[in-house]
């Protein structure tokens, strides 16, 4: 079905360039990422896989906020380790 819609530019630029890496049309890309996200419904500020820009999805809110006491007492913790971290 052909229609006429307002994108933003930078909405429109993204879906260009997923088209274009999936081989697919622009507006296949469209329709499958309005159907996507009408059939997947989150609360706003929710993340999802899909919702990553520039190979960055950030992580889900779990209901703590991360503080410095908080990576003390997950240090503390029996089997932490912190070998992998690197101090900047």
């Amino acid at each position: 079905m052909r229609t006429t819609l307002t994108i933003d530019d930078d909405v429109l630029l993204a879906v260009r360039e997923r088209a274009r890496r999936e081989a697919r049309t622009v507006g296949q890309v469209l329709s499958d990422l309005a159907r996507r996200g009408l059939t997947n419904l989150q609360p706003a500020g929710v993340a999802t896989a899909e919702s990553a820009f520039h190979g960055f999805a950030p992580l889900p809110h779990r209901g703590e906020a991360v503080s410095n006491a908080l990576i003390d007492r997950l240090r503390e913790e029996p089997g932490a380790t912190t070998e992998h971290l690197t101090v900047l």
